[in-house]
């Protein structure tokens, strides 16, 4: 038991044969007896504390090369640097599968409205929750142009959010604003889109939306939008409520489907409301 072949070296480790030999190639861990009479090459037993070792700096991280170099210098200070380092990258990394996590989660809440959301055109109340806003302003009004200018805008807020080393993973449920005098006096005039982000931890520079009552409309056509919004303005005069904010239309939906080269949207229409 002294002495252990490739196929015994690498069954009692639980690894493949082709990873010693790429051990052995690049130098970081070769057999240690060769045996004359058949040419094999034999492996100590004593060997497995160097692949433990070798194993257990691959698991938490370290490439072969830095693994390699370690081993040869036998340096404790320089392993310390290199494990603090390791360590940075590990934390990164686990920044990133966090707002992962959340984006699956706001995605699959996003799927659920939209089977759950009322029909195409329906004018409903709804009490909506404080919100942060990530927004640019495009100086050009989507309202005179069709979708093409539409999805230009959403590039530069997209640029911008990488700019500004805010994850791509916000890049999502993306919407315009409609000031308030510019909608009470039905001009539409927009030249502003966004990103709702739901920490403002992350980001402390994002514009807080108020929490209240908003009149809202869904809507599941781009070119309908308009006209919902003005029926959405009809609807707070007929009902007697007073406009206490800016319109927004928000995608709420977007869905992981393209037909000739048009995204799959439902908007959430929604203008904040008191009673007078």
């Amino acid at each position: 038991m002294q002495h252990l072949t490739i196929g015994e070296m690498a069954e009692s480790n639980n690894i493949s044969k082709q990873t010693l030999r790429l051990y052995d190639n690049i130098g970081l861990f070769s057999p240690d007896y060769r045996n004359d009479e058949n040419g094999y090459r034999y492996y100590d037993i004593k060997q497995n504390a160097r692949l433990d070792m070798i194993q257990y700096l691959k698991s938490i991280g370290l490439t072969l090369n830095e693994i390699k170099i370690q081993l040869a210098s036998d340096n404790l200070d320089k392993i310390t640097s290199l494990l603090e380092k390791q360590r940075l990258t590990v934390d990164d990394e686990i920044k990133n599968l966090k707002l992962q996590r959340r984006a699956i989660d706001k995605t699959i809440k996003s799927f659920e409205l939209y089977k759950d959301s009322p029909p195409d055109g329906m004018i409903i109340l709804e009490h909506l929750p404080r919100r942060y806003m990530y927004r640019i302003n495009t100086s050009v009004n989507f309202y005179n142009f069709g979708i093409e200018v539409y999805e230009d805008m959403l590039r530069k807020l997209k640029h911008s959010l990488l700019k500004s080393n805010i994850s791509p993973l916000f890049f999502c449920n993306a919407g315009t604003i409609l000031r308030k005098d510019n909608f009470i006096s039905k001009n539409f005039v927009s030249t502003e889109v966004f990103v709702f982000i739901d920490d403002k931890t992350l980001f402390p520079k994002l514009e807080a939306v108020p929490s209240g009552n908003y009149l809202c409309v869904y809507c599941e056509d781009f070119e309908k939008e308009k006209d919902y919004a003005l029926e959405l303005f009809d609807h707070v005069e007929k009902r007697g409520f007073k406009i206490i904010g800016d319109y927004i239309c928000e995608v709420i939906t977007d869905l992981p489907v393209v037909e000739t080269n048009h995204r799959g949207m439902l908007f959430r229409l929604q203008v904040p409301i008191s009673y007078k």
